[in-house]
């Protein structure tokens, strides 16, 4: 098992029928960090994540919790999938969807207000969920997401949606989250948005893993490879890559 990782992902592989999705993909997780997941629309961070959560099953591959294989089942105590584009409990008011779901999953009941606060929600509480805006209730989404008591937060597309200012306080709220209290894989498509928030990434490319690290280490790779100035931004060194 690589040095330091929280879970390992091992040669995750799904098909649909003659089309490959996600093929042999690898990566590590460390405790406390925001890995970043990134990769254009149709590259296959959601059916990837599908699999992790286990919505989906994978045709081959293995999720690895301290050397220890986990079924999909026993994913659930580790690991929280937060789909994008849903509306769960639409006819109901936030503030019921958020206590519900704290007694639903056994979640963090002291981290309520900061959560609220941090994703500035506080108007909104006693509106329906049906009725939010596609940034109010992405907000709303990651609230809950963030009161899950699952030590690993995965969350698909937690910025689309979002405009620039949104988009910055979200990512703040989101690295006050990490570390001790927190890991987070998050799936972005925007790059800007994945090098302001996270401490490492997956390189995704038509559902194969093209680099994983820190911006440093996949600009030395990029370098390697192409005729990259090692300091690069994280656009430049995704389109050397893939």
């Amino acid at each position: 098992m690589t040095d330091n990782s929280f879970l390992e992902v091992r040669s995750l592989t799904k098909r649909y029928r003659s089309l490959t999705a996600v093929s042999d993909v690898s990566f590590s997780v460390k405790p406390g960090e925001i890995l970043g997941l990134i990769g254009p629309n149709g590259s296959g961070k959601t059916t990837l994540f599908e699999c992790l959560g286990g919505t989906l099953p994978a045709d081959s591959g293995t999720v690895m919790l301290d050397g220890r294989v986990l079924s999909p089942n026993q994913r659930n105590s580790v690991l929280f999938y937060l789909p994008d584009a849903i509306t769960p409990w639409p006819a109901q008011s936030l503030r019921w969807v958020l206590e519900f779901c704290i007694g639903l999953f056994g979640g963090r009941g002291d981290l309520r207000d900061e959560v609220i606060r941090r994703l500035d929600l506080e108007t909104l509480l006693d509106q329906r969920i049906g009725v939010l805006s596609k940034g109010q209730r992405k907000r709303a989404l990651l609230a809950i997401g963030l009161l899950t008591p699952q030590p690993l937060l995965v969350a698909d597309e937690p910025f689309e949606g979002l405009d620039l200012r949104q988009t910055r306080e979200i990512a703040l709220a989101l690295r006050s989250f990490a570390g001790e209290r927190r890991t987070l894989l998050l799936s972005i498509h925007q790059i800007s948005d994945a090098a302001r928030v996270c401490d490492r990434f997956v390189l995704l490319s038509a559902g194969k893993v093209c680099g994983e690290g820190t911006l440093a280490e996949l600009s030395s790779l990029a370098a390697s490879k192409a005729s990259v100035n090692p300091k690069s931004d994280l656009e430049e060194v995704f389109l050397a890559l893939t």
